[in-house]
């Protein structure tokens, strides 16, 4: 090279290190010097929101603020603290510790999941299968050494599910865990040498036992696994390695019976059966036949069987009391086949035995039962019922010596529910009659008073019911009886069998002086009948034209006293006023169609003792009876009682006497001024007489009605109020406010009686029924002093009335 180009590299050379040198010097200088631009923190969090408000970037704000982390650096951080704390983490610890809202945790550990098979979401917790795997080694170690581990008790050492739990480690088993799950009982998981130990035990133990014994018992005593114990046990027995039968199932009551206890049990139950002909069921349980009923339906399938309630018997016990039923009934006599059953039989095991006996028998309409054990043969009951023959037509002539008897005919018998036991009256019906009709209103039966009446009935039974309508009832429930000639007590009847028929039971003869006293009244009744026929064909036509003529004079006296009733109920508005004209209906106009049918019924010997006790029943039963040209009217006459109108009762009375032929004197003015006065008089002494506070208030408002009015009034307690409210303006005022003053005690009295009755069902006690009697003893004293002033409203008058006379 020329030494010209030489010095032009050289210095080509130098001028490149010096452009080098240069720019190295600017960069260091720019590297030195401030930055004249650049971002604030405020700018890089609004420009952050900004991105993340377009989703532009997706980051996760911590819960302190001060910093962004992305969602896979979450699940990277959760990976790694499941790892750090041995595959097993709670979603709270780890909020804490990677210190982002609890909801961006569980989001991306429910990512996890899903993504991750080896990791599970239990109770809030991740756990892998590595921790898994360690439960699973721990288990086992526990299972191998104490041969077996329960569920339940590895959900408390691990607080985790027990249905989690048994998957995971029956996944594992023969893996990790060597052991096996009971089938029977998946809570328990053995190993195969605990299974053989404790097969061992329980074949030694079962094959050394000789009688029935309670598994349970068992169990107690030697410690045994209960499911174990019965799938070891159904194994053995199924194999044939123990010879016997496990009975009750898998229960408390499960019972093993050894081969050879059974053989000899069956060998005696057969020996007894073949030699007596029935079992008895305690028996088979004493002998450890846990379900007797069934062991004998198994065990005797092909067997003729009857099932008792304590016992079963075989052929031999029902042929032999066929038999002698049989027998019993064809010779005429009875039986009780207590007698023939052994003493282990009950009443009901009998009575059931007999009814199955007889059905076979084929002979229900010649036989009775009873005592539900005795067999009673229907010729036997007639030769008993024959042994009263002589007796009743002894009776009969006896009563009809002593006074006249009245008669009923069956179907009046069996309508009206005739009492059995009832008394025969004595008294002739013919002074009754008179003394009615001389007594006119005032008497206490014949219509004229009702109120009187129906108190006298209410004293007589003693009823503590003060209110009126409780007669009425008491009314209509004696016009159901009708008095029955009795032919002899149950009693009478007893004696008279003991006597014919010997060694027999006191239940029989009850129950068959039972069954033939309705059959032997019955029969006095038509021996009664004809006897009375006979001497009433003998009666003489004098006593015949008397009794018309009290009949009629009867008949009058109660007409003129509807009739004077009907003008005093005209007095009152409409409602009460028919209220009170059913009453007189239902009582007066009552008996006096009764004293009609009753007296027309004589002539065909369908007469009754009283006959306030005919029912509307009973007279449709003697209509038929009757002629037909009485037929018509005395229908209307019946039918019109039932109704509202007492204009339309009498119409149809004065129709059935033109009828029947029956004369009805109508009274003048001069005979109801002496019904009026003899209706006040009977009213003003029963008044003097009565201390009871209802009655009294009754009476007076009856009497102050009749003295304002002059018109009778046949009324119904429930009517005293409308009564009261009447006399306001026909009565001083301070007279008035007495009588209102007083009924209001009266109510008082009634409500707090009716209350400390309810008190005395319920059998309460304490202060509340202390105070109520106290109560009701002061309302007692202030109706005491009250009532001499009510009764002084009506004798002071009367006196001063008497005085101006």
């Amino acid at each position: 090279m020329s030494p010209g180009s030489s010095h032009f590299s050289t210095t080509d050379m130098s001028a490149d290190w010096e452009e080098i040198r240069r720019l190295a010097a600017d960069f260091q200088r720019a590297q030195l010097s401030d930055t004249v631009q650049r971002l604030s923190e405020r700018n890089c969090i609004e420009i952050v929101t900004k991105l993340i408000a377009e989703k532009q970037l997706d980051v996760v704000h911590t819960l302190d603020g001060k910093e962004y982390i992305t969602p896979s650096q979450i699940s990277k951080e959760i990976c790694d603290e499941l790892q750090v704390r041995g595959g097993r983490v709670n979603i709270v610890e780890l909020q804490q510790a990677i210190n982002v809202d609890l909801t961006h945790i569980e989001s991306r550990a429910n990512e996890l999941v899903r993504s991750e098979k080896n990791v599970q979401f239990v109770l809030g917790q991740l756990i892998d299968d590595n921790y898994l795997d360690q439960i699973a080694e721990e288990v086992n170690d526990k299972l191998q050494e104490a041969g077996q581990v329960t569920i339940s008790e590895l959900c408390k050492a691990y607080d985790l599910p027990g249905d989690f739990l048994t998957e995971a480690l029956s996944s594992r088993l023969s893996s990790i865990v060597h052991g096996k799950i009971d089938q029977s009982n998946k809570g328990v998981i053995y190993t195969e040498s605990f299974v053989s130990r404790h097969r061992a035990r329980i074949r030694g133990l079962f094959t050394a036992i000789t009688k029935p014994t309670p598994v349970i018992t068992l169990i107690t005593q030697h410690g045994f696994q209960e499911h174990l114990l019965y799938s070891l046990l159904e194994e053995l027995v199924n194999c044939g390695r123990l010879k016997g039968t496990v009975v009750g199932g898998r229960q408390d009551k499960a019972v093993f019976i050894p081969d050879i206890y059974a053989r000899t049990q069956s060998n005696w139950i057969d020996a007894f059966f073949k030699q007596n002909g029935y079992l008895e069921f305690d028996s088979l349980s004493r002998l450890g036949i846990p379900d007797p009923l069934g062991y004998v339906k198994k065990r005797y399938k092909s067997a003729q069987l009857i099932f008792l309630k304590s016992v079963c018997v075989g052929q031999s016990i029902v042929d032999q009391v066929e038999a002698s039923a049989e027998e019993a009934i064809n010779s005429g006599s009875w039986l009780d086949i207590m007698t023939l059953l052994p003493s282990c039989f009950s009443v009901e095991d009998a009575s059931i035995l007999l009814q199955q006996v007889m059905r076979q028998l084929n002979k229900t309409s010649s036989f009775r039962i009873f005592s539900d054990t005795i067999v009673v043969s229907e010729k036997f009951i007639s030769e008993c019922a024959a042994l009263f023959d002589d007796l009743m037509h002894k009776k009969a002539e006896k009563e009809m010596k002593h006074g006249p008897v009245f008669l009923v005919t069956e179907d009046d018998l069996k309508q009206a529910s005739l009492l059995e036991n009832a008394a025969v009256r004595k008294k002739d019906k013919k002074e009754e009659r008179r003394k009615k009709a001389s007594e006119g209103s005032g008497s206490t039966k014949g219509g004229g008073c009702g109120n009187a009446r129906e108190i006298k009935i209410k004293k007589t039974k003693k009823k503590s019911r003060k209110d009126e309508d409780s007669d009425d009832e008491t009314h209509s429930s004696s016009a159901n009886r009708h008095r029955e000639i009795q032919f002899l007590s149950l009693e009478d009847i007893q004696d008279v069998l003991r006597k014919h028929i010997a060694d027999s039971p006191d239940e029989l003869l009850l129950e068959l002086s039972e069954n033939l006293i309705r059959p032997l009244t019955k029969s006095y009744q038509e021996v009664v009948r004809s006897v009375f026929m006979s001497s009433t064909s003998q009666a003489s036509g004098a006593s015949r034209r008397q009794t018309m003529k009290d009949f009629q004079e009867e008949v009058s006296n109660l007409y003129n006293n509807i009739r004077l009733f009907e003008k005093g109920i005209k007095l009152f508005a409409d409602e009460t006023q028919s209220n009170l004209a059913k009453h007189v209906l239902k009582t007066v106009c009552t008996d006096i169609t009764n004293l009609i049918f009753n007296f027309l019924a004589g002539d065909v010997m369908l007469a009754v003792e009283d006959y306030t006790t005919i029912t509307s029943e009973v007279r449709k039963k003697m209509l038929n009876k009757f002629q037909e040209e009485a037929k018509g009217p005395l229908a209307k006459l019946n039918s019109s009682l039932s109704g509202k109108n007492i204009e339309e009762f009498l119409s149809c009375l004065d129709s059935a006497a033109d009828s029947c032929g029956v004369l009805v004197k109508k009274g003048d003015k001069k005979k109801e001024r002496q019904v009026l006065f003899q209706h006040r008089l009977a009213l003003i002494e029963q008044l003097k007489v009565t201390e009871d506070a209802a009655l009294i208030l009754h009476l007076t408002s009856v009497l102050l009605f009749q003295f304002t009015t002059h018109c009778m009034l046949h009324a119904p307690g429930r009517c005293v109020p409308q009564i009261i409210a009447f006399l306001k303006s026909k009565i001083p005022e301070d007279q008035h406010r007495l009588l209102v003053s007083f009924q209001g005690l009266v109510v008082k009295q009634l409500i707090g009686q009716t209350k400390q009755k309810e008190d005395e069902d319920v059998d309460t006690m304490g202060d509340p029924a202390e105070s109520a009697e106290k109560a009701s003893e002061d309302v007692r004293k202030e109706l005491q002093e009250l009532s001499t002033k009510i009764k002084d409203l009506v004798l002071r008058s009367r006196k001063a009335s008497a005085s101006e006379d």
